[in-house]
């Protein structure tokens, strides 16, 4: 749950890097939540409050999408590969699921490492 606060808190950095642990705990507790939501909308005729949070989550998930990216060395706007269909989405599945650099790399020092690591 640290990770998505922490996720949160950063919700408009797009600089700096992100843990594969970062990105995919952020995940599972956006989606978690969002079905939650949507179950308790649908139960009480209120569907609408699930999107509410899922359009809340839009600007942090891409934050730590861009960071996730730096992590491996690659650009932010990599994210936008991800509307080229089947190939782009794969592609990024692939980009989030590798180990990040370690050390340094274009956008700053390891955060699982840590700059004295190399």
């Amino acid at each position: 749950m640290n990770y998505f606060i922490e996720a949160l808190k950063k919700y408009a950095v797009f600089s700096g890097r992100a843990r594969r642990k970062e990105y995919w705990m952020f995940i599972l507790f956006a989606v978690i939540g969002y079905l939650a939501l949507l179950g308790i909308g649908y139960a009480i005729d209120m569907v609408w409050i699930a999107f509410v949070f899922y359009a809340a989550l839009l600007l942090p998930a891409l934050g730590v999408s861009v960071r996730r990216l730096h992590d491996t060395n690659r650009s932010g706007w990599w994210f936008f590969f991800g509307l080229v269909p089947l190939v782009g989405g794969i592609t990024l599945l692939v980009f989030y699921c590798l180990d990040g650099d370690q050390g340094e790399n274009n956008y700053g020092s390891s955060p699982k490492f840590g700059p004295a690591h190399v």
